[in-house]
Formats: C-alpha cells, structure tokens, sequence
C-alpha cells in the first residue's frame, strides 16, 4: 500500500467511525428543496439545493452552509430559523479530500476550500434566476464545514476579473460567517492546532500526509498554510464570525476524551483572540459564555444579513 492509499484508507476509516477527526453524519431531510442538486461544477459533488422562503417577494439575503470534508454531504441545519426572516438557504457538498486523495492531489483541503469559494461566486452569478440577493450573503458551516466557511470569509475578495471563467470573476465577499461546534476545523495549521488544544491531532491529510508529517514539515509547509488556513488569513476587514459550542470547558462525564477535545470552545476563545489581535470580530458562545449581542448563532446570522434592508 503506497502513502496515498494509506492516506485515504484512513480517510474513509476516520469519517465512517468518527475516530480522531470531526466525522460526518448525514442528515434526513425535513424540507424539501425549492431546486435540489443543482451543479456549480464538472465533478458529480459539486452540487447545491437552495431553499427560498414560502412567503415573500424577495431578493433574498441568501445563507451559504457548507458539506462535509471527507463524505460527500449536504446541511440543512438553519432552514426554519432563517426563513420566518425572509432569508434563502443554500445547502452545499464540496469535492472531499477523499477525492483528493484519489486524484492524488498535491494539497488535499484545497478541493474543498476552492468548491466553498466557487460556490459562492456561482450563487451571486446566478442570484436574479433563483430572486437572491447577491449583496447580502453569508456562510455558515457545521463541524467540518466550518472550515470552508471561514476560509471564504476570512479570504476575503478573490474575484479574479481577468479569469477565463465568468463564475471566477465574480465577488467572494460575504457579510459574515458563523460556525457551529467548530472544533479544530478553525485551524489547518499543524502547530498552531497542537498549541491550542495538545490533546488533538487535526487535518491528516489536508497536506497531503499525516499530521505527525506536517508538525515535522511545517516550516516547508508554511507558505501553503498561510494561504488556506483561516486563522492566517485573519485580518481586520473580515466580516464578523460567530463561533457556537455545545460543550463547556470542562469536559462532561458521559463524553469521551478525543470527541471533547475536537469540540472543545479552547479552540473558539484562541481563534477569538487572534482574530481581535488583527483587528477582527469574532464572537463566542458556549455554555456558560454567552456571547455578547445575540442570543445565539442565528440571531447573529440574521441581524448580519438583514440589517438596514429596505
């Protein structure tokens, strides 16, 4: 077995059993969508359902929410909470880094991270033919998929208007994102992650090996680190970001060692602190911390989305 194969066997091990990293689990659906899978992309995952309000005219402010990271996967978390505020849903799955690993990508993450960003600029492309509006959109992200979600937030513009590709040319900017039990997908960064929770080992194979490789390689690996991990592309014009966690910062009895610590809100207060560090928002909340402002992660989302609408 060669090192990409052995890469990806784990990959698939880790994302059925849910050992080591986030794993990914489906979810049933309970709302239909009003298009469902529709392509931004050539590859069979890169698909999206978007879910318009029931009531209203529009355009409407429009939420992005992003998949899994290494099992194809849709989110609907947050439909029923954004459409009463008159604001669509978007539900998108990404490549994986399992595709990656079976192309034999250089820089697994990167599939994923550049599907959450074309995502977006096929949204606000195409927002007069689904009634959105491509002024207000935010992303938002769950376990795994808070990583692209951040990447696209903290990336800021990448509209790349010399691109042969009209989607590529259009905007990547967002108002805000907000992730939800994000746990180590905040950071993509082998030694910041170990600095920030030591108990964790996150991101195999984001660089294309395992994360005991990449702590070793990290000075080699920096330049692409700066590039795709979020907590590097901080800086003070970023949106606001919300970060929720169900666990406090005592580990509860009747969970386990590892599924805390890659949910643990450590991982939210060092992103806060960095963020305020360069000049960014970043809220906080979990049990015990309520965050200041919003009552929760939605009420956050739609304030950002629907402030000042006409």
């Amino acid at each position: 077995m060669n090192n990409y194969q052995r890469i990806l066997a784990t990959c698939v091990i880790v994302a059925l059993a849910g050992t080591g990293v986030l794993a990914e689990v489906p979810e049933t659906p309970t709302v239909t969508p009003t298009h469902a899978d529709v392509s931004y992309g050539s590859h069979p995952h890169q698909l999206l359902d978007l879910y318009l309000p029931p009531q209203g005219k529009g355009p409407f402010p429009v939420l992005v929410k992003f998949g899994g990271l290494w099992v194809p996967s849709k989110r609907e978390e947050g439909i029923k909470k954004l459409f009463p505020a008159q604001c669509a849903v978007v539900s998108v799955q990404m490549r994986t880094m399992t595709d990656a690993v079976k192309d034999k990508a250089e820089t697994p993450i990167t599939y994923c991270l550049l599907d959450a960003r074309r995502a977006v600029q096929f949204l606000r492309l195409h927002a007069a033919q689904w009634n959105l509006d491509p002024l207000r959109m935010a992303v938002y992200g769950s376990s795994q998929g808070s990583l692209p979600a951040l990447f696209v937030a903290c990336g800021g513009e990448q509209a790349d208007p010399k691109a042969t590709d009209p989607i590529m040319r259009v905007s990547t900017k967002v108002l805000c994102a907000g992730c939800s039990i994000p746990g180590a997908a905040l950071t993509i960064d082998p030694q910041r992650a170990h600095a920030w929770v030591p108990e964790v080992q996150w991101g195999e194979p984001a660089w294309g090996c395992t994360f005991t490789e990449a702590l070793k390689r990290r000075e080699e690996l920096l330049p692409k680190i700066k590039q795709w991990s979020p907590d590097w592309l901080l800086n003070k014009d970023n949106p606001p970001i919300y970060l929720r966690f169900s666990y406090g910062l005592t580990k509860p009895d009747n969970v386990k060692e590892m599924p805390y610590w890659i949910h643990a809100p450590q991982w939210g207060l060092a992103f806060q602190k960095l963020a305020q560090r360069r000049g960014g928002t970043c809220y906080v909340n979990f049990p015990g911390h309520p965050s200041e402002r919003y009552s929760d992660i939605w009420d956050f989302i739609v304030t950002q989305l629907t402030v000042g609408q006409n």
